[in-house]
């Protein structure tokens, strides 16, 4: 059994997440999230690159992925399910709240690429802990 934050309860004090618990999805992303890729990817790319990359990742539509395969494409870590957002992302699970799909950039194995979340790593991690076999909606572009 898999615990997330009550919001009676305080952030180090974790409530259980039920045997049957869905996760609900968007398929289409909040418009909060293409800055935050934005944001993410100018750490690696230039501006021209990013802007170019949000564009596309924008017109796609959403494939779905299972959130231990987002992660072990990634290289990321399942964070731990005491991580402030992580829990917050529980907390809307819990509460029937839909999520936002994550935006994805493909990794090539060919290259040593890793795929890489632009956007939505956090949500990836709480639905991993509810299901980690259960369907991510993501929009997902090569380089």
């Amino acid at each position: 059994m898999t615990t997330a934050p009550d919001s009676n309860q305080s952030p180090r004090d974790p409530v259980v997440v039920p045997p049957g618990t869905l996760v609900k999805w968007l398929r289409t992303p909040a418009k909060q999230d293409y800055p935050a890729a934005k944001s993410y990817l100018s750490l690696n790319l230039d501006k021209k690159v990013v802007n170019r990359i949000v564009h596309k990742l924008a017109q796609k539509k959403c494939v779905d992925f299972k959130a231990k395969d987002i992660l072990r494409a990634s290289g990321l870590p399942l964070l731990p399910v005491t991580n402030p957002d992580v829990q917050k992302e529980l907390a809307r699970i819990l509460a029937g709240e839909p999520l936002s799909p994550c935006l994805i950039v493909r990794g090539r194995l060919d290259k040593g690429w890793l795929a890489q979340i632009a956007d939505g790593y956090h949500r990836v991690c709480a639905s991993n802990y509810v299901n980690e076999d259960a369907d991510v909606p993501v929009q997902i572009i090569d380089l």
